[in-house]
């Protein structure tokens, strides 16, 4: 349990009470011991929030809102899909080109036609995960294997998740660009704290998990996936720590159809693909890199348009954006602390998104 204090939310412009409430309630029940949050215009980032602290320890670290988080699978998007929406503007990605033309050994078991549309759509016919880390070291070693691994299912025919997707798309995008996916995102995604392995303080970092099968401590300033642990921690799947500020940053420039504050880092037309639901596979809720609202139930909650976006990652973060609503939500935990095992994120989520509609709808 957290004590009163460590529950008590660090807020900027507080008007989310509700979503506050949920929160701590939250903390105090044992779903993560961290939390982080904002909520954002087009124009602006309108509230910021942090409650909890790092770890469930008494004299563990209060959050702040400029903690960095371990953002799992936000990374396919904040990082993965955005270059590759920058690379569709310049004219040096097609997303319907079969992957085979910039990675020859992509090949046999029908890999010849899957396209990077088939890879960000999460279509491509690659399996969903493998532990490559517990026979491989090395960025080189880990994407060989991804690339050799056989399909699961036809291209195009079936939607299933697969971080092995994305590590055969980071793999053509380095090749197509000629750096290293952390170089790439630094010069070209210009978020001021978003990074891989970040070199700023442990203490601004919320840790993770304890790791008693592999690592054998606590994962604290390091990536919590293990494959990208394996690569070294910069990996298309995962691998980027970052801020709520930062990332609500974001959240403004695909409100603003590629803008952020005056500087255009996507086109208009290239938002709009990214963010339509493919609709090539049936029952399939992805776009590009994006995830849609689930029909029946949706991490979002019970109040984002049918023409919201949003990705979440693993460690308990996720982001939510409601073009119809222009409105965007960071929430950051992690919840995988001190185990994964934990289900209370999958109650978390909705609920606070649910929290923030209602208090934006009384609001007018």
């Amino acid at each position: 349990m957290v004590d009163e204090k460590a529950q008590s939310p660090v807020t900027t412009n507080s008007t989310f009470a509700e979503a506050e409430t949920v929160l701590a309630e939250h903390i105090e029940a044992g779903t993560t011991p961290a939390a982080a949050a904002a909520v954002v215009h087009s124009d602006d980032v309108i509230w910021t929030c942090a409650s909890g602290r790092h770890t469930y320890d008494e004299d563990a670290r209060p959050a702040r809102v400029d903690d960095l988080f371990d953002l799992a699978s936000l990374t396919k998007v904040v990082a993965t899909a955005t270059l590759c929406g920058m690379m569709i503007d310049e004219g040096t990605l097609d997303i319907d080109r079969p992957v085979q033309a910039v990675i020859p050994e992509f090949a046999g078991d029908g890999k010849e036609i899957i396209t990077p549309r088939q890879l960000l759509s999460h279509s491509s016919g690659m399996p969903a995960h493998v532990n490559l880390y517990k026979t491989l070291r090395g960025r080189e070693r880990i994407v060989e294997a991804a690339i050799g691994l056989d399909l699961e299912y036809a291209p195009g025919t079936a939607s299933v998740y697969s971080d092995m997707g994305y590590l055969v798309l980071g793999e053509m995008i380095e090749r197509v660009c000629g750096n290293r996916m952390d170089v790439l995102f630094g010069e070209r995604v210009t978020l001021a704290e978003s990074m891989y392995t970040p070199d700023v303080g442990q203490e601004r970092i919320v840790p993770t998990e304890i790791d008693g099968t592999m690592r054998h401590c606590l994962v604290h300033g390091v990536v919590h996936d293990e494959n990208a642990w394996a690569m070294g921690g910069v990996a298309p799947h995962a691998g980027l720590f970052s801020t709520v500020g930062d990332l609500g940053q974001f959240c403004r420039m695909w409100l603003q159809g590629g803008m952020l504050d005056g500087v255009r880092m996507l086109s208009e037309e290239t938002v709009k693909q990214l963010t339509t639901r493919e609709g090539g596979v049936e029952d399939s809720t992805w776009a590009l890199g994006w995830d849609t609202v689930s029909p029946g139930g949706s991490t979002s909650g019970r109040y984002f348009s049918s023409t919201s976006y949003g990705v979440l990652g693993f460690t308990g973060t996720s982001l939510w954006v409601d073009p119809e609503r222009d409105l965007g939500v960071v929430l950051l935990t992690n919840r995988v602390h001190p185990t994964r095992n934990g289900e209370g994120i999958m109650r978390l989520r909705p609920a606070f998104h649910d929290a923030v509609s209602e208090t934006l709808s009384r609001n007018g």
